[in-house]
């Protein structure tokens, strides 16, 4: 495949899918230095991949790749991507395999297929099988910009150890409740010289805005509520200077491992099964194993349908702040 010119990836969502895609797209240069890479996604997400080093012209649905390409890889793998790339000459195609029927299998009648957890990045370089690109051990990557970085240290306490919390998810099963998020930044902040931000989007900020209500005047001194407040990048560069990241199951989670942070990841109804743990850096998962009902969904559910949301009532927040006291306690002393 030495005559390989030029090469479309097609991955239109969401925040943390793409970030996941960023091994595929070091991978592929590697393999093709001298070929144009392009890439879909919506409006919406291109400020991930603007800086990036191997990406040549990103492309939109509204504002879709026209011509011919030497190879198209299509890591969405839907009714809209595959009707876009239908509509583009191609050499060759190349297609992610969901194998949603196991996510089914294991949601609706608890029935595990999987053999061992899998990261979706693994996944997604199956899709090169036959391209002779291949992965290396290096993780997710993001590039944020000069004026993102001057923001990150405009608001970061100077010198200060500083965890940065991501409270938010889309799915009301995949949040950790802002109480109980409070009450694990109290512990902390009780025992430590600590600086926390709090990370979300405008979806989030109301919920960022119970967090601080929740704490005391002494503790609330000390927490920088961004939720809302910042743009994606400017998130990621945050991120990118904090020491640590407490995070839910969201697309700032694998934002964060696309800075070898070390991450403390809250799991309800998530699963690791599903393939969506932080890819190649060291975390700490507290979940609820043995819990007949979970998963109850693969992408998340507006309520519990049990009712009692164990899934994440049964996290107690001692165990979630000891642990991440035991991580800056060892760094401090060092």
């Amino acid at each position: 495949m030495s005559e390989t010119s030029n090469i479309l990836v097609v991955r239109l969502s969401s925040i943390g899918d793409i970030v996941l895609t960023t091994p595929v797209l070091r991978a592929l240069k590697k393999r093709f230095p001298h070929a144009s890479l392009d890439y879909c996604t919506k409006s919406s997400f291109h400020a991930l991949l603007e800086n990036s080093p191997y990406i040549d012209t990103l492309y939109s649905p509204e504002n879709s790749p026209r011509g011919q390409y030497d190879m198209v890889i299509d890591l969405q793998n839907n009714l809209r991507s595959r009707s876009m790339t239908g509509a583009i000459k191609a050499g060759r195609v190349y297609r992610y395999r969901k194998r949603n029927w196991k996510k089914l299998l294991l949601v609706q009648a608890g029935v595990n297929l999987y053999e061992g957890v899998q990261p979706v990045v693994d996944r997604y370089m199956e899709a090169l099988d036959g391209t002779g690109a291949s992965a290396d051990d290096r993780g997710c990557e993001l590039w944020p910009g000069v004026a993102e970085r001057a923001y990150a240290a405009s608001v970061l306490p100077d010198g200060a150890p500083t965890l940065a919390v991501c409270f938010g998810a889309r799915h009301y099963t995949k949040r950790y409740p802002p109480g109980r998020f409070a009450a694990a930044i109290g512990r902390l902040l009780a025992g430590l010289p600590l600086r926390v931000v709090l990370l979300g989007g405008r979806e989030d900020a109301s919920h960022g805005d119970e967090i601080m209500r929740a704490l005391s005047p002494e503790e609330s001194a000390r927490v920088r509520n961004l939720a809302g407040r910042c743009s994606l990048m400017q998130s990621a560069a945050v991120l990118e200077g904090a020491d640590a990241v407490l995070t839910n199951d969201t697309g700032l989670m694998h934002m964060a491992s696309a800075f070898g942070k070390r991450l403390f990841v809250l799991f309800g109804s998530s699963v690791a099964e599903f393939g969506f743990l932080p890819y190649n850096v060291p975390f700490d998962l507290f979940e609820v194993p043995g819990l007949g009902c979970r998963p109850c969904s693969h992408i998340g559910r507006e309520s519990c349908p049990k009712g009692h949301f164990r899934c994440m009532l049964d996290i107690g927040e001692e165990r979630v702040a000891s642990k991440i006291a035991e991580y800056f306690n060892n760094r401090l002393s060092s």
